[in-house]
């Protein structure tokens, strides 16, 4: 996925072939830093295995074939100029489509069988035990929301025969007005935009949690931080952060749903998203309260003396 991203960054600046409305090579450099994002955390997931790594294994094994050759199509299609994603005009093209949603299937219900391995692990630092297992839930789910894509359109069943069957976007046509490198929808809903974020929960709430224990080993030196040093606390503002995060990720799915762009919500999205700020805010105020302090016992006269 390296080779192919830096591949994929030469082309989107030498080839100048569109489609979508975008360089044709965006799609696979997208996808291919995507999946070493996705690859690296899963791979770090699976050695904290203290059981079941040989299931692991073949779990993790089958995710890199399928992302292999779910890559393989993309580029091929990218070489010969038309869309991977949806594409019915041709036979070839409504096989290659079909080939990578079975990859998409087998790569989900690998991750499905990794997940559940962790859930069941013994993973001596509980604050890390609980953020690998909600965010590989998160992920699992962000993962899901490309089956929505799927379907059909309201504009697509209309037309007999249509060559495209499914889309990003909802509400507007693929290829219109977008954001510059993601190509999210700038006038309508847009799908990617929530299995982006869904799916990448399996790095942001390990990382979130990595990024609290490295603060709490500086407690010493600053006291402010000697809070994060009980990993009760730790624990809880990690639970905090997983509920956020999953309820953010289903705000942008209905949000997309209902044909609204990211930076265009109603106040229907407005509010809830100040609903998962303010009681994110305060459970993590909650979360950093104070604990018990265990103090030493007192020593009894004898053990003064024979100190």
């Amino acid at each position: 996925m390296g080779v192919l991203a830096l591949v994929s960054a030469v082309g989107i600046v030498v080839d100048d072939r569109m489609l979508v409305g975008v360089p044709i090579w965006t799609k696979p450099f997208k996808f291919s830093v995507s999946f070493i994002a996705y690859g690296l955390s899963l791979a770090w997931m699976l050695s904290l295995l203290p059981r079941g790594r040989r299931t692991g294994w073949w779990a993790g094994t089958v995710i890199t074939v399928a992302s292999t050759v779910e890559m393989v199509l993309i580029t091929l299609q990218v070489i010969r100029g038309t869309q991977s994603h949806f594409n019915q005009a041709t036979p070839f093209d409504s096989a290659v489509f079909q080939l990578m949603g079975a990859t998409v299937a087998v790569l989900w219900l690998s991750a499905l069988v990794i997940a559940v391995l962790l859930l069941r692990a013994r993973i001596l630092d509980r604050a890390m035990a609980w953020a690998v297992r909600l965010s590989s839930l998160i992920a699992l789910a962000g993962t899901a929301v490309g089956f929505l894509m799927v379907r059909p359109t309201p504009e697509q069943l209309a037309v007999d025969d249509s060559p495209i069957v499914g889309a990003h976007s909802v509400g507007v046509p693929d290829g219109g007005p977008s954001l510059p490198l993601t190509g999210w929808a700038t006038t309508g809903g847009d799908l990617r935009i929530a299995h982006f974020f869904g799916m990448h929960a399996l790095q942001l709430l390990p990382l979130l949690l990595i990024v609290l224990s490295a603060l709490a080993a500086r407690s010493a030196r600053f006291p402010g931080l000697a809070r994060l040093a009980d990993e009760r606390v730790r624990l809880r503002l990690t639970l905090t952060a997983s509920a956020a995060y999953a309820a953010t990720f289903v705000l942008l799915t209905w949000q997309a749903l209902r044909g609204q762009a990211l930076f265009a919500p109603d106040g229907t999205t407005l509010a809830c998203a100040g609903a998962i700020v303010l009681l994110g805010g305060a459970a993590a105020t909650l979360s950093l309260r104070t604990t018990t302090p265990v103090t030493s016992p007192t020593p009894t006269p004898t053990e003064e003396v024979t100190a």
